[in-house]
């Protein structure tokens, strides 16, 4: 029965009359819904024009000009499947190349004799179409682990250490059968090229640059080299540097094509990249662990390191991947060996128990020297071991080393790794020549020659600005350097109540304090006696980080009056000691206490000078100021009032997949001045580039904005970011600025300020060289022409000077500027950008004495000083997570996850006071 009961007429009792009926004459006009607004997407905007301010200077840069033959062709793309005779598919990544050699080697004439350009994976091109839009073969290799251990296949056994047949398993890779489809995807024409080189870039201009690419690829591959992206390692020890840790940074070359105002070029350049050191396992295991035998190994650390890795085992040569360690020692694990010349009652053949040692001793007649009390290394699967003795064991070569560097490592491998510009140079050009493009049949077959000469381009050098220091003093930096020697800081502080905290680090705590308050006295701070010196009681040594860090707490409240302006702290690790994290943890976010760690070594007055910069700056003074910030006069900044940010994330070290990552924002305070900044930080998911907690509405009444800063309503928002891709450009247009404006619009709805958005890049390849000069190219040089984009607004400066290797310039992409800068005003600001950084007297980016952990958090920033503060931000505040689980940070303020990602820990809420100070400094 229905819900209502219905009258005679069948309708509800309450229901209206039926509409009256429309006249004859009448044509009813259908209601349309309302359009939805279309939402604007933003593009990166074309170059305006070209600088002229500065002297010119006639450079040379490592890009070489290459002339494309014909435009008329196309490429063709094919996806590539690959499966075994069963129909399993292929999964490894080794055997690919070898299996599309063998079919150009076998079916050469059903392919009409093409050349291909392969990935290694799933796509492969041709110039020119196949016969087919869809080709199907069966090959056959005879070895397939020369390079690779494909995975898929039972290890060989003359070792036949697990007991399995050997007639079953004996040289399982030989004449393996694999099935190869080739399916028709995509045309490209060529054409795509030139018109990118006009500016006019599309989908099919960025594919077939990435076809000429991939060329270069598979001609290094041929050549034997280890592949990381468009750089390739050879397998010459020339190239090899140990830098401690088993672990060798090897040299090789980074090439790729791209489009610029003058042209096709190919960028070549040198690259680093880590591997293991190749050789018997046992002598990497004790390299990496710093042991000083075998039998002082930590067999759970060597089993971490050591899975996956590749290996040689000896006589048979045959390659295999380690997948971990046997649970016994080589004398004690036994497996199951079958006799054959012992049959059961069945005619089975009969097992016998055995050990390994005694196999391989007595079975196979090998000497062992030591392996009888070590593991073995297991090459099998988890249900069939394959056990081999660890002596027998050599890692191959050009195997990478992607976990994170020690301290020590990274300074090793920087310090081996250097190069000067004319050094630098002659390596690339011979480089070049090895590389024989010219006789690779794809390019070949593309029309492509490659130039020898480097691309002579044409720099300006921007005068260094002026800048302010104490008593009215101004002075202009020297090769972008100044240094503060009988001059005073222009807004020194007053440090009143401090106190200093040792940690049981060997020092003279009196004669420091003596000579801090001298120092200071000298650049015009007063530094009052501190409280007191708290020494780490001897008994809490052995304690943790976490409550060693407790206890000097309870010490300090104890015996002070009140909470301290500022603690100094005395580490005993000059670096990444692990006391850093939790007591910068309690001050910042517990307490709102300024402080500064330092490792009492080598202290003079340089390093307390350096020192007393960063505790000014994180206690509201000002080191210098620029002469245009006081006048003011900064071009078009100075008129009209105006935000500056700068933007970064954080990830977390190589292998450490599950940590967040810290996003990072500081704002410019206290317009015109762009020298003072305060910074917010948050926690997102693990590798998440882009910031996703800019502006995030908790209620009506509240905000959560990343930046955490409450923006004036100012005309202008200069938005500086580090660290994204050109791939990404789009997104930092269409996602990270829409939260920017979505916070104004929420504290102001008629707030709508003009946006400049620039992407600022340190992770590129050009370089640049004066013609017949040994120095690298003068700090303010500045390029716009010739090698940027055909039509996007971009430039390099090398802002600094490069005192040791070869200056590396940064990229800077004018995404949007709403604003209407010329180039030579934006050129401009840039530039004096870098000369505000409070923690040093350089325009480059590194301090040398920072403040500890953070030593090398900015060696390959932009010598930009917002950036480099929000990646200092970060990368402090990320301390915090090193030393706490999730459930101990997910109380508080400001964690952010992906659409679908998994919880990812928050952030401690740092205090006001030290919120809105430079404590990142």
């Amino acid at each position: 029965m229905d819900s209502f009961e219905q009258d005679g007429n069948g309708a509800a009792p309450d229901s209206l009359p039926p509409p009256p009926p429309v006249p004859p004459d009448v044509v009813p006009i259908k209601a349309e819904p309302e359009p939805a607004k279309k939402k604007v997407v933003r593009v990166p905007m074309a170059r305006r024009g070209l600088g002229s301010k500065g002297q010119k200077i006639t450079l040379l840069t490592n890009h070489f000009k290459v002339n494309v033959g014909s435009s008329d062709g196309h490429f063709f793309h094919y996806c590539v499947s690959l499966y075994y005779e069963d129909g399993r598919p292929v999964d490894g990544k080794g055997v690919g190349r070898k299996v599309i050699e063998r079919v150009q080697e076998t079916y050469g004439n059903e392919l009409a004799g093409k050349d291909f350009a392969y990935d290694g994976e799933k796509s492969l091109f041709t110039v020119g179409a196949l016969p087919n839009n869809k080709h199907e073969f069966t090959v056959v290799l005879e070895d397939v682990t020369s390079n690779r251990n494909n995975g898929n296949a039972s290890p060989d056994v003359h070792d036949d250490s697990n007991g399995q047949d050997r007639k079953r398993i004996k040289r399982p890779y030989q004449s393996k059968t694999f099935k190869v489809e080739i399916s028709f995807a995509a045309k490209i024409p060529m054409q795509a090229i030139q018109n990118a080189l006009r500016g006019q870039e599309s989908e099919n201009s960025q594919e077939a640059l990435r076809v000429l690419d991939i060329i270069l690829r598979q001609h290094a591959a041929k050549q034997g080299c280890l592949l990381v992206r468009q750089s390739f390692f050879q397998n010459n020890p020339d190239n090899f540097t140990d830098i401690g840790g088993g672990v060798l940074g090897c040299r090789g070359f980074h090439s790729s094509f791209r489009a610029s105002q003058g042209g096709l070029s190919l960028n070549i350049d040198v690259s680093t990249t880590m591997i293991i050191r190749p050789g018997p396992v046992v002598d990497f295991l004790l390299a990496n662990q710093n042991a000083r035998d075998p039998y002082s190994l930590d067999w759970t650390k060597a089993k971490r390191s050591l899975k996956n890795l590749r290996i040689k085992v000896s006589p048979s040569n045959q390659e295999y991947k380690i997948t971990g360690l046997s649970e016994q020692l080589c004398k004690d694990q036994l497996f199951s060996l079958k006799q054959k010349s012992m049959k059961n009652d069945n005619g089975e053949a009969e097992n016998l128990e055995i050990t390994v040692y005694d196999y391989f001793v007595n079975h196979r007649n090998i000497q062992l020297r030591y392996s009888a009390d070590l593991p073995c290394i297991n090459v099998g699967k988890p249900k069939r071991p394959t056990y081999i003795p660890l002596e027998l064991c050599s890692l191959v070569s050009l195997q990478r080393y992607t976990k994170a560097l020690t301290t020590f490592q990274r300074a090793s491998l920087v310090e081996k790794s250097r190069q000067k510009p004319q050094e630098r140079m002659t390596v690339l050009s011979s480089a070049l020549q090895r590389s024989n493009y010219g006789a690779e049949p794809m390019l070949r077959s593309c029309g492509i020659s490659i130039s020898t000469n480097f691309t002579q381009v044409e720099g300006r050098v921007l005068p260094a600005p002026r800048l302010k220091v104490g008593n009215g003093e101004d002075f202009f930096p020297r090769n972008g350097r100044w240094n503060f020697n009988n001059k005073k800081l222009v807004e020194p502080t007053k440090i009143e109540r401090w106190a200093v905290v040792n940690f049981s680090a060997r020092c003279d705590t009196n004669s420091l304090v003596r000579d801090l308050i001298r120092c200071g006295d000298m650049k015009g701070i007063r530094i009052d006696p501190p409280f007191d010196v708290f020494q780490e009681s001897n008994q809490n040594r052995r304690c943790s980080p976490l409550v060693r860090v407790e206890k000097m707490f309870e010490d300090i409240q104890s015996k002070l009056p009140g909470a301290p302006q500022f603690l100094l702290c005395l580490l005993p690790d000059r670096k990444n000691s692990d006391l850093y994290g939790p007591w910068k943890k309690k001050n910042l976010s517990e307490f709102g206490i300024v402080t500064q760690c330092m490792a009492p070594t080598r202290v003079n007055d340089q390093y307390l000078t350096n020192l007393l910069l960063k505790i000014n700056a994180k206690l509201g003074g000002l080191n210098s100021m620029l002469a245009i910030e006081q006048t003011p006069s900064i071009p078009v900044v100075s008129k009209v009032p105006t935000i500056i940010l700068g933007m970064d994330v954080s990830h977390g070290s190589p292998g450490q997949s599950d940590i967040p990552s810290i996003a990072a924002v500081v704002s410019s305070r206290q317009w015109p001045l762009i020298s003072r900044y305060r910074a917010s930080v948050r926690t997102q998911s693990p590798k998440l580039e882009m910031i996703d907690s800019l502006f995030k509405k908790v209620s009506d009444k509240e905000d959560e904005d990343a930046d955490g800063i409450l923006l004036p309503c100012s005309l202008f928002l200069v938005q500086l970011r580090d660290g994204v891709s050109e791939s990404q450009f789009n997104q930092v247009l269409n996602i990270e600025l829409d939260q920017v404006i979505e916070a104004c619009k929420f504290l102001d709805e008629s707030w709508n300020p003009k946006f400049v958005v620039i992407v600022a890049q340190k992770n590129h390849h050009t370089k640049f060289f004066q013609q017949g000069s040994p120095d690298n190219v003068p700090p303010g040089t500045v390029i716009d022409n010739k090698i940027c984009h055909p039509k996007n607004n971009d430039f390099y400066l090398c802002a600094h000077a490069g005192m040791i290797g070869t200056t590396r310039p940064t990229h800077y992409h004018v995404l949007l500027d709403q604003i209407g800068f010329s180039a030579d005003d934006l050129q401009e600001l840039v530039h004096s950008l870098s000369y505000v950084y409070q923690r040093s007297t350089t325009a480059i980016s590194v301090g040398e004495n920072s403040d500890l952990a953070l030593t090398s958090v900015c060696e390959k920033l932009p010598a930009i000083a917002p950036i480099c503060y929000a990646h200092l931000a970060a990368a402090q505040v990320g301390t915090f997570m090193k030393f706490e689980d999730a459930s101990e940070t997910n109380s508080s303020h400001g964690g952010v996850t992906a659409p679908g990602a998994i919880s990812v820990p928050q952030l401690p809420r740092l205090k006001e006071n030290v919120c809105n100070s430079m404590f990142f400094c």
